[in-house]
Protein backbone atom coordinates (compact mmCIF):
# COMPACT_ATOMS: atom_id res chain seq x y z
CA UNK A 1 0.00 0.00 0.00
CA UNK A 2 1.48 3.25 -1.22
CA UNK A 3 0.92 5.97 1.23
CA UNK A 4 1.46 10.08 0.96
CA UNK A 5 2.31 11.32 4.54
CA UNK A 6 2.50 15.23 5.16
CA UNK A 7 1.59 18.25 6.65
CA UNK A 8 -0.29 20.78 4.91
CA UNK A 9 -1.93 24.24 6.38
CA UNK A 10 -5.49 24.77 5.31
CA UNK A 11 -4.54 26.58 2.30
CA UNK A 12 -2.01 23.34 1.36
CA UNK A 13 1.24 25.28 1.86
CA UNK A 14 4.12 23.02 2.71
CA UNK A 15 7.14 25.07 3.40
CA UNK A 16 9.20 27.89 1.82
CA UNK A 17 12.67 28.31 1.28
CA UNK A 18 12.95 24.18 1.45
CA UNK A 19 11.79 23.92 4.73
CA UNK A 20 8.96 23.72 6.72
CA UNK A 21 6.86 26.84 8.18
CA UNK A 22 5.71 25.49 11.69
CA UNK A 23 7.32 23.08 14.13
CA UNK A 24 4.99 20.34 15.54
CA UNK A 25 6.72 18.02 17.45
CA UNK A 26 4.15 15.61 17.75
CA UNK A 27 3.58 15.16 14.32
CA UNK A 28 7.37 14.85 13.55
CA UNK A 29 6.72 11.90 16.71
CA UNK A 30 3.81 10.44 14.06
CA UNK A 31 5.88 10.67 10.93
CA UNK A 32 8.67 8.83 13.01
CA UNK A 33 6.16 5.77 14.41
CA UNK A 34 4.54 5.31 10.83
CA UNK A 35 7.56 5.36 8.48
CA UNK A 36 10.02 3.54 10.62
CA UNK A 37 11.11 0.75 9.13
CA UNK A 38 9.45 1.86 5.63
CA UNK A 39 11.20 2.68 2.59
CA UNK A 40 10.70 6.30 2.17
CA UNK A 41 10.66 8.09 -1.35
CA UNK A 42 11.28 11.64 -1.64
CA UNK A 43 12.40 14.53 -3.69
CA UNK A 44 16.27 15.79 -4.44
CA UNK A 45 15.78 18.91 -2.72
CA UNK A 46 13.15 17.20 0.49
CA UNK A 47 16.39 14.36 1.27
CA UNK A 48 18.47 17.79 1.30
CA UNK A 49 16.68 19.53 3.66
CA UNK A 50 17.01 16.54 6.42
CA UNK A 51 20.26 16.77 8.60
CA UNK A 52 21.29 13.37 8.19
CA UNK A 53 19.44 9.89 6.93
CA UNK A 54 16.19 8.79 9.41
CA UNK A 55 17.37 6.07 11.28
CA UNK A 56 15.63 3.05 10.84
CA UNK A 57 14.16 3.57 7.05
CA UNK A 58 15.39 3.15 3.72
CA UNK A 59 15.62 6.71 1.91
CA UNK A 60 14.33 6.74 -2.25
CA UNK A 61 15.70 9.95 -3.82
CA UNK A 62 14.09 11.10 -7.37
CA UNK A 63 16.35 13.18 -9.00
CA UNK A 64 17.26 13.97 -12.85
CA UNK A 65 20.84 14.46 -11.64
CA UNK A 66 22.71 12.06 -12.92
CA UNK A 67 25.58 12.22 -10.80
CA UNK A 68 24.02 12.40 -7.49
CA UNK A 69 25.05 9.79 -5.34
CA UNK A 70 24.37 10.84 -1.55
CA UNK A 71 26.09 7.98 1.03
CA UNK A 72 23.54 5.93 2.45
CA UNK A 73 20.40 6.63 -0.04
CA UNK A 74 19.22 4.70 -2.55
CA UNK A 75 18.68 7.30 -6.31
CA UNK A 76 16.30 7.03 -9.11
CA UNK A 77 15.16 8.66 -12.07
CA UNK A 78 11.04 8.83 -11.70
CA UNK A 79 8.35 8.00 -9.33
CA UNK A 80 7.56 4.58 -11.22
CA UNK A 81 11.32 3.18 -10.33
CA UNK A 82 11.39 4.17 -6.71
CA UNK A 83 7.72 2.08 -6.32
CA UNK A 84 9.88 -0.90 -8.17
CA UNK A 85 12.74 -0.37 -5.93
CA UNK A 86 10.50 -0.30 -2.51
CA UNK A 87 8.42 -3.17 -3.97
CA UNK A 88 9.23 -5.63 -1.62
CA UNK A 89 8.09 -3.11 1.54
CA UNK A 90 4.31 -3.52 2.24
CA UNK A 91 3.70 0.36 2.64
CA UNK A 92 6.48 2.59 0.99
CA UNK A 93 5.53 6.21 1.59
CA UNK A 94 5.82 8.91 -0.30
CA UNK A 95 7.23 12.40 1.84
CA UNK A 96 7.64 14.95 -1.06
CA UNK A 97 8.25 17.60 -1.99
CA UNK A 98 5.23 19.53 -3.77
CA UNK A 99 6.10 17.54 -7.25
CA UNK A 100 6.33 14.14 -6.07
CA UNK A 101 3.45 14.57 -3.96
CA UNK A 102 1.36 15.56 -7.42
CA UNK A 103 3.23 12.82 -9.21
CA UNK A 104 2.16 10.13 -6.58
CA UNK A 105 -1.37 11.10 -6.34
CA UNK A 106 -2.43 8.66 -9.05
CA UNK A 107 -0.62 6.23 -7.52
CA UNK A 108 -1.05 5.95 -3.73
CA UNK A 109 -3.63 4.08 -1.81
CA UNK A 110 -3.75 5.84 1.13
CA UNK A 111 -2.81 9.30 2.65
CA UNK A 112 -1.92 10.32 6.04
CA UNK A 113 -2.03 14.43 6.55
CA UNK A 114 -1.63 16.89 8.99
CA UNK A 115 -3.66 19.43 8.66
CA UNK A 116 -2.40 22.29 10.15
CA UNK A 117 -5.00 25.26 11.39
CA UNK A 118 -3.57 28.56 9.33
CA UNK A 119 -2.53 29.67 6.23
CA UNK A 120 0.84 30.44 5.55
CA UNK A 121 2.85 31.99 2.71
CA UNK A 122 4.71 28.98 1.29
CA UNK A 123 6.59 28.07 -1.69
CA UNK A 124 5.57 24.44 -1.88
CA UNK A 125 2.09 23.24 -1.60
CA UNK A 126 0.16 19.85 -1.29
CA UNK A 127 -1.62 19.09 -4.15
CA UNK A 128 -5.88 19.16 -3.86
CA UNK A 129 -7.75 16.33 -2.18
CA UNK A 130 -10.51 15.31 -4.68
CA UNK A 131 -13.24 14.14 -2.27
CA UNK A 132 -14.83 11.85 -5.25
CA UNK A 133 -11.29 9.97 -5.17
CA UNK A 134 -10.59 9.84 -1.96
CA UNK A 135 -12.50 9.06 1.14
CA UNK A 136 -11.95 10.14 5.14
CA UNK A 137 -11.57 7.51 7.05
CA UNK A 138 -10.22 9.11 10.11
CA UNK A 139 -9.75 11.98 11.39
CA UNK A 140 -8.24 13.03 15.20
CA UNK A 141 -7.66 16.84 16.33
CA UNK A 142 -4.95 18.19 17.82
CA UNK A 143 -5.51 21.49 20.29
CA UNK A 144 -2.86 24.18 20.01
CA UNK A 145 -0.58 23.92 23.44
CA UNK A 146 2.51 24.87 24.84
CA UNK A 147 4.67 23.21 22.05
CA UNK A 148 2.44 23.63 19.61
CA UNK A 149 1.60 26.78 17.90
CA UNK A 150 -0.85 25.93 16.08
CA UNK A 151 -3.83 22.98 16.47
CA UNK A 152 -3.94 20.58 14.07
CA UNK A 153 -5.87 17.23 12.78
CA UNK A 154 -4.70 13.84 11.77
CA UNK A 155 -6.32 13.42 8.56
CA UNK A 156 -6.64 9.81 7.33
CA UNK A 157 -7.94 8.68 3.10
CA UNK A 158 -8.35 6.22 1.42
CA UNK A 159 -8.16 6.08 -2.56
CA UNK A 160 -12.45 5.00 -3.03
Amino acid sequence: MITMIAAAAENNALGKDNDLVWHLPDDFKRFKRLTSGHHIIMGRKTFESFPKLLPDRTHIIITRKNDYDPEGAIVVNSLEEAIRVSKLDEQPFIIGGGEIYKMGMDRAERIELTRVHGEFDADTFFPEIDEEKWKLIDEKFHEKDEKHDYSFTYLTYERR
